[in-house]
């Protein structure tokens, strides 16, 4: 292990040096010994500083290849009294041509340790902020915070928006700055350390985020707006584009099957068949059909809350005008996982992306009132016509997204998609059941939309009931209607790894009181088993003296070892019998009410092995969320082989945060030139596995800058921004991508019939 600890000999530096209440505690380019500096798998390779291009001179630190090597400074006196200061402050500069994550760990004599990882750019040098008390993006409404550094007082300022633990300021006893299992060495230069008063850093990083149309404004994009006029005039460019990228569609049949291929019986509604080794959706007319979709074409997810925290928006319209009508009332305030530790989630709204369609549409256009219509009576409320009450022209906002779509080489409108885009008959939709309810539900730690429904509860059969007689009431004989996703990324498991994510399910439901109708299902299978506590006790390898222990809430199983294969065999076989009555409480009633329709699966984003057997024994379709690079990376694709089932990708994006919204996504690329290689990799390896049957990007709009309702996600992941504006270079690239898909399956579909011996002349299928 290398150590080396440095004491300093200099000049005196005085304290609160400056007007903004900055208090310098030591230079690292002219140090005193106020501070001692130790140096653990990395060292100060000069004794003087060397000099930036900007003419500044600071202090190179190199931390060298170790699983953590810092620099750890604790004050001479034994601790620094800091309660009257709002932020810790370090010159800082990055001293190679990459991004480097700074960990930095502040920790006060009670034991209390405050964190944040800030990623340090490359480039000048800047002052590095970190508030003296846990924050984070979610505090102000948001996953993800603004881009930093930014411009703060005229100085280049990197400010860490999240900080994690807790801190007693008054008895501070050290910082540690660390770099995470650096492969090679890394260097930064530092200069002047110390704290500044107050959170007024934190709430101008904040400020002024947003202008009048909804866009970030510390940054320039080639689509970023700045009149009615630019919007009106992209408008109509596009229009032309549209024009042409429709007439040069490759022809397909009705819903958009695959002409000059296989041919299939035609059964007036889309099924799934497997044919010489490979999986296919079938039209109603009987074509094969690769799904690629697009997810949230809708009008109901652009809005974000302005209650509050006015101070973020520029622009926002007041009492009295026209946009003044998109603003709005919601509640999104819930228990959930995605809705943790976030602030203002209600109160009131502003609809930017609603707000532009206006600007750039105008008002809809209302039908003349009926000749002969007889006037209202004095003190009768006249109704106006159902337009005038409209905000948004539907019809032509549902055709244009439409033309859109089928422009780009889309071919199915994914989960989420507003009623006026079905009702158009244009496209292959699909449709969630929604189920929800009073039911009984289990904690798997995850949690993230909720626990998991307790299948066992009758009042989950009737809730599924009612859910499915909702979503399949005015569907049950279309045939553009591709099928029903059972659910979205429930919690199947826990988070993290290891045997306590893998079995969650099974633990939490035993952690639970036996009023709860799956814990009560979980002891008879144990009980019909074991007989006895004694019997248990033996399997399991604990003691346990009476069988009522095991009812109590609160019992904390064993972990799965090899002397005891018991317990992970019962784990398996209550969870198995889980997901079997929930998946064929779902398809029992659908069978019902929609006898036709596909079932397209629970959308899995956590999973075990048995919710994704039941699911393939219960379902037609088997689908995932795969949030990856490629599909291949997201599952065991050698299972899903086994299980012989076709598997339809449900969500998948690539975002950036060069558009204006602050987060990438889930799967994040580096620029927004990036995206459309990225998804033209992601379906071309989609396309590559058999049993692959489709793919649904998420989604169709980018996510409100300051957050969406629901749950603050503020990302660039669409094809379409906050302006109305499609991402041109991303969407060229997503068309290409998108027709090569059906040159692909139709080739490799010809290569498969080619190679499979040739059938007697009676059994060959007719056309």
């Amino acid at each position: 292990m290398i150590r080396r600890s440095l004491i300093a000999i200099a000049c005196a530096i005085p304290l609160w040096a400056s007007a903004a209440g900055q208090q310098t505690l030591f230079n690292f380019v002219s140090p005193t010994d106020a501070v001692r500096v130790d140096l653990q798998h990395a060292v100060l390779p000069s004794l003087t500083g060397e000099d930036t291009s900007e003419g500044e001179s600071l202090r190179r630190i190199t931390f060298n290849p170790d699983e953590l090597p810092s620099l750890r400074l604790t004050p001479q006196g034994g601790q620094w009294d800091w309660s009257q200061a709002g932020v810790m402050s370090l010159r800082i500069q990055n001293a190679m041509d990459w991004a480097l994550t700074l960990l930095v760990k502040i920790e006060s004599a009670d034991g209390k340790v405050l964190t944040s990882r800030v990623a340090l750019p490359a480039g000048p040098a800047q002052n590095l902020l970190v508030p003296l008390r846990a924050t984070s993006p979610l505090a102000h409404g948001m996953r993800a915070a603004p881009p930093m550094p930014w411009s703060y007082q005229g100085k280049r300022t990197l400010l860490a928006t999240s900080t994690e633990g807790a801190l007693d300021p008054a008895r501070v006893t050290a910082v540690t700055l660390s770099l995470e299992n650096p492969q090679a060495a890394q260097s930064i230069l530092v200069g002047r350390f110390g704290v500044r008063e107050g959170d007024d850093v934190e709430q101008a990083a904040y400020a002024g985020l947003v202008d009048g149309y909804g866009q970030y404004t510390r940054l320039r994009w080639p689509e970023k707006v700045g009149s009615d006029e630019e919007l009106k005039s992209a408008a109509a460019r596009e229009r032309e584009q549209l024009r042409k990228w429709l007439q040069e569609r490759p022809k397909t049949d009705t819903y958009g099957g695959l002409l000059g291929g296989p041919r299939f019986e035609a059964s007036n509604f889309f099924r799934t068949e497997k044919r010489d080794g490979r999986w296919y959706l079938v039209t109603p007319e009987g074509n094969p059909f690769y799904s690629i979709g697009v997810n949230t074409v809708s009008l109901g997810h652009s809005a974000t809350y302005v209650e509050g925290r006015e101070a973020m928006f520029d622009g926002l319209p007041k009492e009295g005008e026209a946009l003044a009508a998109y603003y709005g009332q919601g509640d999104n305030r819930s228990g959930s996982g995605a809705n943790r530790g976030r602030a203002f989630d209600h109160g009131r709204w502003f609809d930017f992306y609603s707000a532009n369609l206006y600007r750039t549409y105008g008002k809809p256009a209302c039908p003349e009132a009926p000749a002969g219509q007889p006037e209202a009576t004095p003190g009768q409320a006249v109704t106006p016509p159902a337009c005038e009450s409209t905000l948004v022209d539907l019809d032509r906002w549902a055709a244009l997204s439409l033309d859109r779509l089928q422009a780009w080489g889309f071919n199915t409108l994914g989960n989420w998609n507003d009623a006026p885009l079905r009702e158009a008959a244009r496209l292959p939709y699909t449709i969630p059941l929604s189920i929800s309810g009073d039911y009984a539900t289990i904690s798997t730690g995850l949690d993230w939309w909720g626990g998991m429904p307790d299948p066992f509860d009758p009042r989950f059969a009737m809730a599924a009931e009612r859910a499915i007689a909702i979503a399949t009431r005015d569907h049950r004989d279309d045939p553009w209607l591709l099928g029903y996703f059972t659910d979205n990324e429930l919690a199947w498991a826990g988070p993290g790894e290891g045997p306590r994510a893998r079995y969650a399910l099974a633990y939490g439901t035993l952690r639970l009181t036996t009023d709860v109708p799956a814990k009560r299902a979980f002891l008879k299978q144990l009980r019909d088993k074991y007989r006895n506590h004694e019997g248990l006790s033996a399997a399991w390898g604990i003691e346990l003296p009476a069988w009522e222990l095991l009812e109590d809430p609160g019992f904390e199983a064993p972990l799965p070892s090899p002397e005891h294969p018991a317990i992970e065999q019962d784990f398996q076989d209550f969870q198995r019998l889980f997901a079997d009555t929930y998946f064929k409480t779902v398809v029992d009633s659908l069978k019902w009410h929609a006898p036709n329709h596909l079932l397209l699966g629970g959308r899995f984003a956590s999973s075990t092995p048995e919710a994704v057997a039941s699911c393939a024994r219960y379902c037609d379709v088997l689908s995932f969320n795969f949030y990856t690079r490629e599909p291949q990376q997201g599952y065991d694709f050698a299972a899903l082989r086994e299980l012989d089932k076709p598997v339809l990708i449900g969500e998948f994006h690539f975002g950036s945060r060069d558009r204006g919204p602050f987060w990438g996504g889930v799967q994040e690329v580096y620029k927004e030139e990036e995206r459309g290689s990225a998804y033209a990799n992601y379906l071309k390896k989609a396309l590559a596995e058999p049993f692959i049957v489709g793919a649904h990007w998420f989604q169709y709009l980018d996510q409100p800058v300051t957050g969406r309702l629901l749950d603050g996600e503020n990302g660039h992941l669409g094809l379409v921004g906050i302006t109305d504006r499609p991402y041109q270079g991303f969407v060229t690239a997503v068309r290409k991508a998108n027709l090569e898909a059906g040159k692909t399956l139709l080739t490799e579909a010809a290569k498969r019939a080619e190679a499979q011996p040739a059938a007697p002349a009676a059994e060959r299928p007719q056309p």
